[in-house]
């Protein structure tokens, strides 16, 4: 996907693609303090990126996932810490929207948006890496039973 960035690189380049995404919409949103908010945002942005950078150069596991350069073990604790973050997200949607409703809110809508997209979220990451094909057994045109491989 991104192989003409350096492995280094890539978190930082999103990070400042996504500052500079949310600085043209205080920008666009304007208002008397704009620019005030736009060059937080900058330097902000500027400084995760190299705070990123630097840790990409480290030779530990927190190098390893700054640097987009994770094993096995290390993509399986970042997928593990992504659906904590995911499930938080779903009960603190449910509690709000819980609330927002008991007290007859106006402002219960975000709540429940945030509720549906989580749930299509998890739908379509259920269709995409959930339950595969069932293919037949490797032995199912053989005429004899395959010999087990555990022989006691």
């Amino acid at each position: 996907m991104m192989s003409f960035i350096g492995p280094r690189w890539r978190k930082p380049a999103w990070m400042v693609l996504a500052g500079a995404v949310f600085a043209a919409a205080l920008v666009i949103r304007g208002g008397r303090y704009w620019w005030l908010w736009v060059s937080l945002v900058a330097i902000v942005m500027a400084g995760r990126a190299f705070l990123f950078y630097m840790l990409a150069a480290e030779d530990d596991d927190v190098g390893a996932l700054a640097g987009s350069r994770a094993d096995e073990r290390q993509n399986l604790l970042s997928l593990r810490s992504r659906a904590l973050a995911f499930n938080v997200i779903a009960v603190a949607a449910f509690i709000g929207l819980t609330v927002a409703v008991a007290i007859r809110a106006s402002w219960w809508w975000p709540f429940a948006v945030i509720l549906g997209i989580t749930g299509l979220g998890y739908l379509a990451g259920l269709r995409a890496y959930g339950i595969a094909e069932e293919r037949p057994a490797d032995d199912t045109d053989a005429q004899h039973e395959a010999p087990s491989p555990i022989r006691s």
